[in-house]
């Protein structure tokens, strides 16, 4: 899953939309970041195989991102970063879940790759197996995320320019994404991955300039 996990940054800004977009951005996508940067280190592990139906990415070793209790501690550090940033409670509880949010994701699209705890089962519903359903249920979320966020912009008599730009921005990387070859090296993919990464958490700074939280 890749657009899938930035609805929960665009759902999170409509209901809690306090916390400036970039943090829901960078809180839905924590995980991958860090998983990116575990991989160039070599310290988790990816093998990429074209055999592969949808994702070619065979996720054998990634205790330390994707293990159900990592999972809640990069929520809970999530937490913790936005209440020392000075983020009311609502703010950080929402940006907390947002980063827990991309395991649950994860869990409907990866293969049995997600540790329980590390060292034991590993789970995983496998629509990534599906990739013409997969793909649906990624922009289909991001659709009806990027609604709420429009309506609540609307509501509050707010353009509508952020959210079209950004959802826009959002499905041409999809699109890219699954025209590129499912190909190359593990510590190749995961820099790409994180530059796309902090590109869009620019971009949503760039579109919703945080203001001041009181």
């Amino acid at each position: 899953m890749f657009v899938g996990h930035y609805a929960a940054s665009l759902a999170a800004k409509a209901v809690v939309p306090r916390a400036p977009l970039w943090s829901y951005v960078i809180a839905a996508q924590a995980v991958d970041i860090g998983w990116s940067a575990l991989v160039i280190a070599g310290v988790e592990k990816v093998r990429i195989d074209p055999t592969l139906p949808g994702s070619t990415l065979d996720l054998y070793h990634m205790p330390f991102t994707h293990s159900l209790p990592a999972a809640v501690l990069w929520a809970l550090t999530g937490l913790v970063l936005a209440r020392a940033a000075k983020f009311p409670w609502g703010a950080s509880i929402a940006i907390a879940l947002t980063v827990f949010s991309h395991w649950l994701l994860d869990l409907v699209v990866h293969r049995p790759d997600l540790a329980l705890w590390p060292g034991g089962p590993k789970v995983g519903l496998g629509l990534w197996n599906y990739p013409v359903p997969e793909q649906a249920v990624e922009i289909g979320l991001l659709g009806l995320a990027a609604s709420a966020w429009a309506w609540t912009r609307g509501r509050d008599g707010r353009s509508l320019s952020p959210v079209l730009v950004f959802t826009g921005l959002l499905v041409a990387v999809q699109v890219v994404s699954m025209l590129m070859p499912g190909e190359g090296e593990p510590a190749g993919f995961a820099v790409s991955a994180l530059a796309a990464y902090l590109v869009l958490a620019l971009a949503a700074w760039a579109l919703d300039r945080p203001r001041k939280l009181t």
